[in-house]
């Protein structure tokens, strides 16, 4: 009889222990893999930038009356449409450091730049198109798209030039 007690309690502790060193190697390794998962997005969201940005410039070099069709897909972080400051910008909050806090990185045309807020890091991919006249569905308003399970599509549009020579390039969500 007492050695049937003696098994259970031996079986609780061995399994309690297990628990523990479970526990233990979660706490360690799941910010680890949040951090990873994030460096995935922000590549992931600088090549969506870099996608936009050829296809505006194919829209663009094509012409007056020209049309592009794209799909973004955003799973985490907002794209921001700026139609007044004729910029698209892409900001994304999460736990991984992508450069030294408040240094700007060049990548083709696109600005990067990382800030730290506590243990969180706000990573803010900007492309400046001031060269030309980007509207929002037919005005310089601003427009914000957080993140989908479906990806969005644009349509990006060549309006031709405005009266200061600069190129309307209209972004409208389909």
């Amino acid at each position: 009889m007492k050695k049937r007690g003696q098994i259970w309690v031996e079986t609780m502790i061995y399994t309690l222990i297990g628990f523990a060193l479970i526990g233990l190697v979660l706490g360690v390794a799941k910010p680890k893999i949040e951090e990873l998962r994030d460096k995935s997005i922000i590549e992931q969201s600088i090549e969506m930038m870099e996608n936009i940005d050829l296809t505006m410039i194919d829209v663009i070099k094509a012409g007056p009356g020209n049309k592009r069709v794209i799909e973004v897909a955003i799973r985490k972080g907002n794209l921001k449409l700026d139609g007044e400051d004729n910029e698209i910008s892409f900001e994304l909050e999460g736990k991984y450091l992508y450069s030294e806090p408040g240094e700007e990185i060049s990548q083709g045309n696109l600005i990067i730049i990382t800030e730290e807020i506590g243990k969180i890091s706000l990573v803010n991919i900007t492309r400046d198109y001031s060269a030309y006249n980007l509207t929002y569905s037919g005005g310089d308003s601003e427009k914000i798209i957080s993140k989908a399970k479906a990806p969005y599509k644009f349509v990006i549009s060549n309006f031709g030039k405005d009266f200061n020579d600069k190129t309307v390039v209209d972004i409208t969500l389909n």
